[in-house]
């Protein structure tokens, strides 16, 4: 294989790898995990490098993400094996000269570099291509505003710290402070920061009332925290 073909697959599978970590870092996140703890998982599956952190529990403490992780695995596995080395056997098999194709082979990878790049850095772009997944899995999955959304940010032994978004007030809670809502006792949970308004979260207080658009910080059992707010996981970390 002359240096032209092989700048040319390289470029190619790097491009490839990149499209396949993005999908499936966003089909993660629409479980409710943060982009960042999302796409290190995902590149540690889809490569099966077994590098593990902690944060590798939050993926299994659900029966969905669980799923994915398996599938993402598998794939990972066929496209290493099958379609990498389907790559390299065709490219083989191709009689190019080098001669005048030098500034090709080195114009693609450069190319695909720098779509990379403006996807990910260029914020309109990168916020356009988010925005028309979004709308794509909205339209899949037949996902409603009626349900607030959550997302996991860690787990401590058997409980988790998550962020609710509130789409809507809960009946049982509109117009309650926080103290009448009697969720600590009631429920376990406990009701830590709110970040209303886009400003700086403040510590939930006995007289908060919730309000629509606060993003509430919370810790207890991960399945109460959804049945209390209403919640379902959800693409959140906006």
């Amino acid at each position: 294989m002359d240096i032209t073909l092989a700048l040319l697959l390289f470029s190619i599978i790097i491009l490839l790898y990149w499209v396949i970590t993005e999908l499936f870092t966003f089909v993660f996140r629409l479980t409710g995990l943060p982009a960042e703890k999302a796409r290190f998982q995902v590149i540690s599956l889809l490569t099966g490098t077994g590098f593990t952190t902690r944060e590798s529990e939050i993926v299994l403490s659900t029966r969905r993400r669980r799923r994915l992780a398996r599938i993402t695995m598998l794939f990972g596995y066929v496209f290493n094996i099958t379609i990498v080395s389907a790559f390299i056997n065709v490219f083989l098999s191709m009689k190019v000269s080098v001669e005048g194709h030098q500034l090709f082979g080195l114009l693609i990878p450069l190319g695909a570099a720098a779509v990379i790049f403006i996807f990910m850095r260029v914020p309109k772009v990168h916020a356009w291509g988010e925005d028309l997944l979004r709308k794509a899995a909205d339209h899949i999955f037949d996902r409603k505003e009626t349900f607030n959304a959550v997302m996991l940010l860690d787990n401590i032994h058997s409980e988790s710290i998550a962020q609710v978004t509130l789409r809507h007030i809960p009946d049982e809670h509109r117009g309650l402070t926080l103290a009448e809502t009697k969720l600590r006792p009631d429920t376990g949970i406990l009701v830590m920061l709110v970040e209303r308004g886009g400003e700086k979260p403040f510590p939930a207080k006995a007289d908060t009332v919730f309000e629509i658009g606060d993003k509430l910080t919370v810790f207890g059992d991960y399945h109460t925290i959804c049945k209390t707010f209403h919640a379902r996981e959800h693409f959140a970390d906006d």
